[in-house]
């Protein structure tokens, strides 16, 4: 048949190169194919013939088989089956041939008689490694044996992701027959798992080779509906050697038992983070408001979508709280309300500030009675009812979705404060016994927290009550000055200090200005405060000049206790002299502005604190000029951390120096630019400013040259009382200042002058060269002298002397008739 033109592979049906056509993969084992004449002649040898015996194509074609691939001792056998072969249908058989290099491989071939061109039988052969393929069949046993015994559950995968192979395991895990698995992507045939992210993975997978190691799955399955599971599943490609890829495998074990101890495991972590965040948190402040929202803060939204604060009414007032009464209702105060998204719950709550009354049934009632928790892991209208304080509040509460509630009594020294809610809505998982532990046990944290903040502002309500109460309560109008003032508390020290200031009229229209600081804070230092102030006044009173003021302050603060030390600044302001007499015991200088605008401290010789004790102090005087300004202020206002005292002081002096403000403008101004972030001190401040005296408030008589003095002083008195209105006045008047002058001729020898000064009394006022002041004796009553000064007393309403540079000044009030002033 060499030199036909008819292609014997065509005619078998071949595909190029010798082998049968068949989709391209990889082939595990060389399957040979050869084409005969009926006579044994060679017309065709592929490409694994050559590869399994060794013999090329060109060295095959052409010769007879029996001849070129058995020996002689087996060509009879050979040959008989051939014969056979060829006389009737294919079969398969099993028979050593001899390999190109001389040993034996035994081949299993597979023969099929058929037609050739015109009739001509042919023999087309084909034949494979029996060795081979008993490997391929072990190999394929053992997988089989891996893939159906094996207790992990196993899964094959097209590139579609669709099931190919899975085995019983798997198939028993999911609770599908393996004929529901096959066809099907994992999305149909478990859709309570999350098999999206799954199918992400093998895609993955599909295309970068890569494989996947311990990727988590979760959720239901139909063999387990009613319970959450978890698995590790590893996910590898599928592809032959030639790269071509056939699907993605997996390994699947079911690993819920430990998934649930990681979750246990990871709970336990975030609630003792939860607990570290809010140790940190809670509780920063004495102030209760924002204790309460720091709660709030550390709650929401990890452990709770919705939480509120509510405290009974007299915590918030600081008293102690006293137990519930079992048949009484209870009012509570919202302090802090907290969500993490707009829920709309905000309707069925109160708002900060706004208060409940809860009725002695209701469970909210009874929870803060019994002091225990009240854990609701399931919420619905009916319960619901029982935890609101009114039945508007059920509606807007469902609608915010409320699946799941809790409320922790806030309870310190085994007394109730009030109350703490949560409330989850998008969080889908009800509060849990474990839930409850930690909240109770932030809640306890808490309510430490808000029982010092009780107690403090208890403490602190008290003190300033008793620093406001030794304040002066009413500053009375002083004529020929106008006066302002500011007294603000720290903002940040936790308790009172002991600034004070002072405004203390004295006789003849004179006024004290005292500014104080005790050293320290507390209610010793509020009442040292008090104790000096009432002894500066006191003493102020008594027509003392600044300088003795200190001295007895001095030895009160030396009496007071170790350690109890203040510095304070004195200074008396005359109306009629315009002159202001000013000393100070270690205070920070006053500041003087000119009605021009120049500003500039004064210079007071410094002193010591008051409770050194056994040093002198001194004063100065200088003249105050119509429209000029003098500041007295503490140090709490100029002294900031970090800044030099001398810039604070710079800064006050600079704000004054601005023209066209009043007074309480100018106070206003001095805070806004020294205050802008509360301050670590009290702050005390009076600002004075001179006001000119109109002519119909003072009249001023010499008392030198000759004639009787007590006459002229008489005429005068009446005169001037006449041209003021007050008529009524001025037989008392003419008699006072009858004694007084006669009382300084007899006593003094140079009266000097009389003034007559009305302001909120009429002020008689008689100065002499004499350095003796005037005092009450007994007389008898056959004496002829000696009655003047009692007179005076039984006249005046109150009357007094005080020692001036150059002798004394002796006077006497008469209190104004009604309506005059």
């Amino acid at each position: 048949m060499h030199g036909h033109e008819w292609d014997a592979t065509d005619a078998a049906g071949l595909a190029p190169g010798g082998a049968f056509a068949r989709p391209e993969g990889h082939r595990l084992v060389p399957l040979a194919t050869a084409l005969l004449q009926s006579d044994g002649l060679i017309l065709h040898w592929s490409d694994d013939a050559e590869a399994l015996l060794g013999y090329t194509a060109e060295e095959a074609v052409g010769s007879y088989a029996a001849r070129l691939l058995t020996d002689d001792t087996d060509r009879p056998e050979v040959l008989d089956i051939f014969r056979r072969i060829m006389a009737g249908t294919g079969t398969s058989f099993v028979f050593p041939v001899r390999h190109r290099d001389g040993h034996k491989v035994e081949l299993e071939f597979r023969t099929y008689p058929i037609a050739g061109p015109s009739g001509t039988l042919l023999l087309l052969a084909t034949a494979s490694d029996t060795r081979a393929l008993h490997e391929i069949e072990a190999d394929l046993a053992v997988l089989d044996g891996i893939f159906g015994r094996s207790p992990i559950g196993m899964a094959v995968y097209d590139t579609q992701l669709r099931f190919v192979r899975i085995n019983e395991a798997l198939a028993r895990m999911n609770g599908v027959p393996v004929a529901g698995h096959l066809g099907r992507r994992i999305t149909v045939v478990l859709p309570g798992i999350n098999s999206v992210e799954i199918e992400q993975t093998m895609r993955q997978v599909l295309k970068s080779g890569k494989p996947v190691v311990d990727a988590r799955s979760h959720g239901r399955v139909p063999g387990d509906p009613k319970r959450d599971r978890a698995w590790s599943a590893s996910y590898f490609r599928l592809e032959d050697s030639t790269g071509k890829v056939f699907g993605v495998a997996s390994s699947i074990i079911d690993v819920t038992e430990r998934f649930q101890a990681e979750a246990r495991a990871a709970r336990a972590q975030e609630r003792l983070a939860t607990i570290a965040e809010a140790t940190a948190r809670i509780g920063t402040t004495l102030d209760l408001q924002r204790t309460a929202e720091e709660l709030i803060e550390a709650v929401v939204p990890r452990f709770a979508d919705f939480a509120t604060v509510d405290l009974l009414e007299p915590v918030l007032r600081g008293a102690e709280p006293t137990a519930i009464p079992s048949d009484r209702s209870v009012t509570l105060r919202a302090v802090a309300v907290g969500e993490s998204y707009e829920s709309g719950l905000a309707h069925a709550v109160d708002v900060v500030g706004e208060t409940s009354e809860y009725a002695p049934d209701r469970s909210y009632t009874q929870c803060l009675r019994s002091g225990r928790p009240l854990l609701r892991a399931h919420v619905d209208e009916e319960v619901l009812r029982g935890l609101v304080s009114s039945e508007d509040r059920i509606a807007p509460g469902m609608a915010a979705g409320i699946h799941s509630y809790l409320m922790v009594p806030i309870t310190a020294r085994g007394m109730v404060l009030g109350g703490s809610e949560f409330i989850r809505m998008r969080n889908p998982e009800p509060f849990t016994d474990a839930d409850v532990a930690l909240a109770e046990e932030l809640v306890a944290r808490t309510a430490l927290a808000l029982d010092n903040a009780r107690l403090y502002r208890r403490e602190r309500e008290t003190a300033l009550t008793l620093q406001r109460s030794l304040l002066p309560q009413e500053i009375h109008r002083t004529l020929g000055l106008e006066i302002a003032y500011r007294y603000l508390p720290s903002s940040v020290v936790s308790e009172v200090g002991g600034d004070w200031f002072d405004v203390v009229p004295l006789s003849c229209g004179r006024v004290a200005l005292v500014v104080g600081d005790v050293m320290g804070h507390g209610i010793r230092a509020a009442a040292t405060m008090g104790q000096l102030r009432t002894v500066a006044r006191t003493l102020a009173t008594l027509d003392m000049p600044p300088e003795q003021v200190l001295t007895r302050l001095d030895e009160t603060a030396s009496g007071i206790g170790e350690g109890q030390f203040a510095t304070c600044i004195c200074a008396v302001y005359d109306p009629l002299e315009r002159t202001v007499q000013v000393a100070s015991a270690g205070h920070l200088p006053p500041v003087w502005v000119d009605t021009d605008g120049t500003a500039r401290t004064i210079e007071v010789p410094p002193g010591v604190p008051l409770g050194v004790g056994g040093v002198a102090f001194e004063s100065i005087e200088f003249t105050l000029p119509e429209g000029s300004m003098l500041a007295l202020y503490t140090d709490g206002l100029v002294e900031r951390r970090g800044q030099d005292l001398d810039d604070g002081i710079d800064l006050l002096a600079r704000t004054l120096s601005q023209t066209g403000r009043t007074l309480e403008q100018s106070c206003d101004a001095v805070l806004a630019a020294l205050v802008t972030d509360g301050t670590e001190d009290d702050i005390a401040m009076i600002m004075a400013r001179a006001l000119p005296v109109a002519a119909d408030r003072i009249a001023t008589l010499p008392l030198t040259g000759g004639g009787k003095l007590p006459g002229r002083a008489r005429r005068f008195t009446r005169a001037t009382l006449e041209g003021w209105g007050l008529s009524a006045l001025s037989d008392y008047a003419e008699l006072m200042v009858s004694e007084l002058v006669t009382n300084a001729l007899l006593h003094a020898e140079a009266p000097r002058r009389l003034r007559l000064f009305r302001d909120r009394v009429l002020t008689v006022e008689v100065s002499d060269a004499g350095g003796q002041t005037p005092q009450l004796r007994p007389f008898a009553e056959q004496d002829e002298g000696g009655r003047g000064m009692f007179l005076v007393s039984e006249l005046a309403q109150r009357w007094g002397s005080r020692l001036t540079r150059d002798g004394k000044v002796v006077w006497a009030e008469l209190e104004l008739p009604f309506g005059a002033s």
